[in-house]
């Protein structure tokens, strides 16, 4: 061999060296040897973390939920038609995280982020994991202000604060998702961004929300996320926790961000049936015994930042429907248990015609007075005390044959009462305008008006107040009623009761 060769040879062999990757990126791939539903059992695919995302061979995207010995559970999230047994399966190391960005304010999307509103496609470089740690408990701030919902039932009895975790609760058909959609019509002006996800509704239920909030103006800043009641379980159990990172996004971006969950006991169901599959062993009503965990560090995410962190909150509403007022049930109960205060309805109030059919005797406000603003304090303070008693004189009345003319007169002043806290459907009242009205019968005004006409007077004080608008500037910016503005609103309620009477 000439030398020309030999020295050819080594130089080719020193340039393989050179070239050889001493420290190779090892694949992580494995194969899928059981398929059932939406559901897979992978062998192998060893350092796989809980809630990472997997890919299949078929562009098939899943999370791994259970991690055993020798093989891996996990759930799809999107193409399951495409997956085969045997098929490779490839862990990615990434973590399930969702997009965020402000422009998805006004859509329509689905648990995947996939816009569902025939609009363009989402775009985002950035991105949030669908779950993570709640601010820890030294970067809040108590509850100082009000959260309004421009429900007087609400506003007036059991006010919400941002950043709480107020529970809507009772049987189905009694306006729960009302009572969330009229609480983001009223954010029009409070610099909210809300985030509503249908768990588990109809299309045309969504749809027509949508429509609602559409004609209000309100999907300017609202997104709407909907798990249809025909997807997959796994989307109904994801949505909460992917939309949940949206609004926290807007929290820790410089936004006041309100969620509703509607509702919450779907995605318990979504969970158990999920859970089933997956071979997780039941517990009570077969659902798995971590069911409480699924709900407590989702709503525990809800906070209200400390001033460091410039004052912004993200406030949940969550709603759970009970079966034949059984509120002892496990998925009830647990969410009670987690939630600041609970807002109940009643079927037999709804049924009667007083909506929002909230129950103001079993609802409970835990920090009351810390959610109102001043002017509300000391007009509702005692209201609540006041509409118990009616109800305990009202179920006295009811066996009495006769009544003196004292009981008699103060049975129907608390009617009248009842009455005013009447609500049309979409109709959300600006707070300070409650305080005008609850003024009104407060200070016995409304009691020479009769019943049928407490609604009729209480449009026309509205309609007053918009003429003379230095009442509601003043009470809006300084939280209080001061004694000029005391006095005008004093003349015009005259006013309309007289023109009523007369």
């Amino acid at each position: 061999m000439s030398n020309d060769l030999l020295n050819n040879l080594i130089s080719e062999i020193e340039t393989k060296i050179d070239s050889t990757d001493l420290n190779p990126e090892v694949e992580n791939i494995w194969e899928v040897f059981y398929l059932w539903d939406w559901v897979a059992k992978v062998s192998g695919l060893r350092g796989v973390s809980y809630n990472e995302v997997v890919e299949f061979d078929s562009w098939a995207s899943w999370v791994a939920l259970n991690l055993e010995e020798h093989f891996v559970w996990v759930v799809i999230l999107s193409w399951f038609e495409s997956v085969k047994e045997w098929e490779k399966v490839k862990a990615t190391k990434r973590i399930l995280e969702v997009p965020v960005w402000e422009e998805l304010i006004g859509r329509v999307v689905d648990s995947l982020w996939n816009p569902i509103d025939w609009l363009w496609e989402v775009k985002t470089k950035q991105f949030y994991p669908v779950e993570r740690v709640a601010a820890w408990v030294m970067s809040r701030k108590s509850v100082h202000e009000p959260m309004e919902t421009g429900i007087k039932a609400i506003d007036s009895l059991v006010p919400i604060g941002r950043w709480q975790r107020e529970l809507i609760i009772w049987d189905r058909q009694t306006g729960k998702t009302q009572v969330a959609i009229d609480t983001i019509l009223n954010q029009k002006w409070q610099d909210m961004i809300c985030v509503y996800v249908a768990i588990w509704q109809k299309e045309w239920k969504v749809s027509r929300i949508v429509e609602e909030l559409k004609e209000a103006w309100a999907m300017d800043y609202t997104i709407v996320v909907s798990a249809w009641a025909s997807d997959l379980a796994s989307m109904q159990y994801l949505a909460p926790y992917a939309w949940c990172a949206m609004a926290e996004y807007f929290m820790l971006n410089w936004k006041h961000a309100l969620i509703i969950y509607d509702d919450l006991s779907k995605q318990a169901t979504a969970y158990r049936e999920m859970s089933l599959l997956l071979r997780r062993p039941p517990w009570r009503e077969a659902y798995p015994w971590d069911v409480f965990y699924l709900h407590s560090r989702l709503l525990e995410r809800s906070a209200k930042l400390s001033e460091a962190l410039w004052s912004w909150s993200l406030t949940a509403l969550p709603i759970i429907e009970t079966q034949a007022w059984d509120v002892s049930a496990y998925i009830p109960t647990n969410v009670i248990s987690i939630t600041d205060w609970q807002i109940f309805l009643d079927s037999d109030l709804f049924n009667s015609g007083q909506k929002p059919a909230i129950n103001v005797w079993l609802s409970v406000s835990r920090v009351w007075w810390a959610a109102q603003m001043k002017a509300m304090k000391k007009v509702a303070g005692n209201l609540k005390l006041d509409l118990a008693q009616y109800r305990e004189l009202a179920a006295f009345s009811q066996f009495a044959s006769d009544l003196d003319e004292a009981t008699r007169r103060q049975l129907e002043r608390w009617e009248r009462m009842m009455e005013l806290i009447k609500q049309g459907k979409s109709s959300p009242i600006e707070a300070s305008k409650q305080v005008c009205a609850i003024y009104a019968w407060a200070k016995w005004y409304f009691d020479n008006v009769p019943l049928n006409q407490i609604l009729e007077a209480e449009s026309n004080l509205y309609a007053a107040l918009d003429e003379n608008k230095e009442i509601i500037k003043d009470i809006r910016s300084q939280k209080v009623m001061s004694e000029d503005s005391e006095k005008k609103l004093i003349e015009i309620i005259k006013k309309v009761v007289q023109l009523i009477r007369s």
